[in-house]
């Protein structure tokens, strides 16, 4: 888990997203409101297609209208296992760690991939997920 989370709210702007996306290279942001809550997830690609593409201006598209509000999660003490089995079930390369609501960090395959205790279930997980992206084509 890399407990280091950059996040956005609600009210921001797509644009601004897109260059926190870019700076901290990364795919996705939790969406949080003022409280610390999870409402949200924003990736590079909800930019592209929900707003780029869809022809809205994305300096005033707020994050809350591209964002994905079905969250998958996971708890701090939860199963890395159990974690890459979930991401390759709902299809998402990403998790957010949450604790009592809050956003405490994000665990992702690339990291579990780095780490060599976990890069043969990264690798199942993002070949599951590839599979299955092929078969929706």
């Amino acid at each position: 888990m890399n407990s280091n989370v950059i996040s956005v709210s609600p009210e921001e702007s797509a644009a601004f997203a897109s260059r926190l996306l870019s700076r901290h290279n990364i795919g996705a942001l939790p969406v949080c409101s003022p409280d610390g809550k999870l409402r949200g997830i924003v990736t590079d690609r909800d930019i592209v297609l929900r707003c780029v593409a869809a022809e809205n201006n994305p300096e005033q598209t707020p994050v809350r209208e591209i964002m994905s509000r079905t969250v998958i999660s996971v708890e701090p003490e939860d199963d890395v296992r159990a974690a890459t089995r979930l991401m390759a079930e709902e299809q998402v390369r990403r998790l957010p760690v949450v604790h009592g609501g809050r956003v405490v960090g994000m665990v992702s395959l690339g990291d579990m991939a780095k780490n060599q205790k976990f890069d043969m279930e990264a690798a199942k997980a993002l070949s599951e997920i590839s599979s299955n992206i092929k078969r929706r084509i």
